[in-house]
């Protein structure tokens, strides 16, 4: 896709603004009233830093489709992400709060970007450019993991507005990202696949609002419904079509995968991250109160990244895309 270069920076960019949101406005909110044992955060509080979490990897994975999946992209973006988490995690301890900190921090975060796109732009220049068509496949999956992820998001009182409005916000981002990430693998760009984006977004959009809608802890089903509409039509889009259509049966067992894959490595991850004290970690790091002893710290952010990565490995399967014995690359 021609517009992949300009379209995967402005992602990166919105997702930039979404995170300075996150820490100044939302990150506040989270905050525990007084570090005495009745007052200690439950299951979810830090749903803030889940948000900045994600919207940290659709920077990364906006970086990916703007490089074209291309290793001399992916390897800095990768890079990139982790030292924002780092410094994510410091500007968290230093509690800015207010609309100055917010356009310091999104302008900031942007000037980042910008440099670092112009560095990796001033390094490729010259340099043919083929797009890695598995890169950017499992770019999308990840991203579509992360979708309902943000889009089910909860608290332990499920009373802030605001919440709302942060799951809506990076799931939406989440969902445009997924799709772009999918055309951008895809072999070529007819008017049929290009219809199917676009109704895809839609749907899926739609499909976001639907599951905030729903009273938190019944989101389980409309989470699944999403989720197998969104990754199966990223094979849809990314995979080949031989003799000009989908080879059906394989989109078939696409849809057994994704009904199924991300909830079950979902469950895996977050059982593993209750008993390694990964969320806690960055608690403390942050400087925040740790959660009650009852309830567990668990970055449901990770725990999407991971099982997104596992759907990547499912979904972005060589065959499928052209990588087979003597075929161009």
């Amino acid at each position: 896709m021609r517009s992949a270069r300009p379209v995967g920076l402005l992602i990166s960019a919105a997702a930039v603004v979404l995170w300075a949101i996150g820490v100044t406005v939302w990150q506040p909110l989270t905050e525990p009233l007084g570090p005495w044992s009745e007052h200690l955060p439950g299951n979810n509080a830090y749903w803030a830093r889940d948000l900045r979490f994600m919207a940290i990897i659709a920077v990364t994975l906006g970086l990916v489709v703007a490089g074209r999946g291309q290793v001399r992209w992916s390897g800095p973006a990768v890079v990139l992400g982790g030292l924002w988490i780092a410094a994510d995690v410091a500007v968290d301890r230093a509690d800015p709060v207010g609309t100055e900190a917010t356009v310091l921090l999104a302008v900031g975060g942007c000037a980042v970007l910008g440099v670092f796109a112009a560095i990796l732009l001033w390094r490729e220049r010259g340099t043919p450019s083929v797009a890695d068509r598995r890169a950017l496949t499992g770019a999308a999956c990840v991203a579509g993991v992360l979708v309902a992820v943000a889009a089910g998001i909860e608290s332990p009182t499920d009373r802030e507005p605001e919440l709302n409005q942060g799951g809506l916000a990076t799931a939406a981002l989440l969902v445009v990202l997924t799709v772009v990430a999918a055309l951008t693998a895809a072999p070529d760009r007819s008017r049929v696949r290009v219809g199917l984006a676009a109704g895809l977004a839609v749907v899926c959009l739609l499909g976001v609002g639907l599951v905030r809608a729903v009273p938190p802890g019944s989101r389980l089903l409309p989470e699944l419904a999403l989720w197998t509409v969104l990754l199966t039509g990223v094979t849809l889009l990314a995979w080949d079509w031989p003799g000009g259509r989908p080879v059906w049966r394989h989109h078939t067992l696409a849809v057994l995968a994704a009904l199924a894959g991300p909830f079950a490595l979902l469950v895996v991850t977050a059982v593993a991250m209750m008993l390694l004290p990964i969320g806690a970690t960055f608690t403390a790091l942050a400087g925040n109160s740790p959660i009650n002893s009852a309830d567990s710290d668990v970055l449901i952010s990770l725990a999407g990244l991971l099982a997104g990565l596992g759907m990547a490995l499912l979904l972005a399967w060589p065959p499928a895309l052209g990588h087979r014995p003597g075929a161009p690359r």
